[in-house]
């Protein structure tokens, strides 16, 4: 999987036209070799109108540097996004995000190139990260034209490992980002928000590396899903 990550990356860098993603492409992915340690992380959630990208749309970028295996919390950054239908009702009520925020929200284009800068030559943290690498992908394609190759951390992969490697006995429950964090005694936040989730992840990732590691020196793709 990184050979392809970054076979994408180059082949795509060349098709794509000059703007943010061609920016984000221009940079190389993070070596699966690198120390843990030494590799710069954004952590970052997305709030959608549902699960399936092809139908359903972001609704919101929550996000927020790591760096030296510390939180920057002077980067964290919440965006809505304005989209082009009514906010379904059961949606509303996960996300408290009305018709009326989505309607001021920036476009998806605009919070994109905030965002893919940020990204660029960084490792993504998320929680169930297939979700948001499926929507950024597909935003990125209907944008520009082509996905988006990432280094991702997911913390429910990485307890899902965990539990299995030390035959801990789970139920679905417990991989869920606020049960992850209760079991690690790391602070209780809102669910559904997208930088308060993203802020759990990272969080939640700092936790899971001191234990796994134990002071040793891993590489990165000990970590990588």
């Amino acid at each position: 999987m990184p050979v392809f990550c970054d076979w994408q990356r180059r082949w795509w860098r060349r098709r794509v036209a000059p703007g943010a993603l061609r920016e984000y492409l221009e940079q190389p992915l993070v070596s699966p070799r690198s120390d843990y340690r030494t590799v710069d992380y954004v952590a970052l959630d997305l709030e959608t109108t549902g699960l399936d990208p092809r139908r359903d749309l972001i609704l919101s970028v929550g996000y927020v540097m790591l760096h030296a295996m510390q939180i920057e919390l002077a980067t964290a950054r919440h965006r809505v996004v304005r989209i082009d239908r009514s906010i379904p009702e059961a949606s509303a009520v996960i996300h408290h995000i009305t018709d009326d925020q989505a309607a001021r929200g920036g476009e998806l284009g605009d919070v994109l190139s905030e965002l893919l800068p940020v990204l660029a030559g960084k490792v993504l943290i998320a929680h169930h990260a297939s979700i948001e690498q499926r929507f950024l992908s597909t935003a990125c394609r209907q944008l520009w034209g082509c996905g988006l190759p990432l280094r991702i951390v997911d913390t429910q992969a990485l307890a899902l490992r965990t539990f299995e490697r030390r035959q801990i006995p789970f139920k679905v429950s417990d991989l869920r980002l606020h049960a992850l964090g209760h079991h690690y005694n790391l602070p209780r936040y809102a669910a559904h928000n997208a930088l308060s989730d993203a802020l759990a992840a990272a969080e939640l990732f700092l936790a899971q590396a001191a234990h796994r590691a134990d002071g040793r020196a891993l590489r990165l793709a000990e970590f990588l899903c």
